[in-house]
């Protein structure tokens, strides 16, 4: 599970070096996941369809406590409840919207790629 962590550690920083020596607006986090998502096409693609046991072992790991991730962004939303309280229209509207916002992609995407063969 070391070598996996270290592995997923490593494209992390990786991404984080890129996007801040780019300047990229793009968080470091995501080019690193991008990188291990392309270290992972690229081994599909040399005939190993499986990801790293390590890999695969850390990545669980990290899944299965999820839920505490959470924890930080919670506590600040409860912190916030007078900004929230003072904006609570604006806030509705975002969530409404970006709700009805991904439903209608996610339905796009789904009718183009589960279209059967013609």
């Amino acid at each position: 599970m070391l070598r996996g962590l270290t592995i997923l550690l490593i494209c992390q920083f990786i991404g984080e070096i890129l996007a801040r020596g780019l300047e990229l607006p793009i968080p470091g986090p995501v080019l690193g996941m991008l990188l291990l998502l392309a270290g992972l096409a690229f081994r599909g693609r040399k005939g190993r369809s499986q990801p790293p046991a390590d890999v695969k072992t850390a990545a669980e790991g990290l899944l299965s406590h999820l839920g505490l991730l959470f924890v930080p962004a919670g506590v600040g939303v409860v912190t916030e409840l007078d900004v929230l309280g003072e904006n609570w229209l604006a806030v509705t509207a975002a969530l409404l919207g970006s709700t009805i916002a991904g439903l209608l992609v996610t339905g796009f995407v789904m009718q183009r790629l589960a279209r059967p063969e013609e």
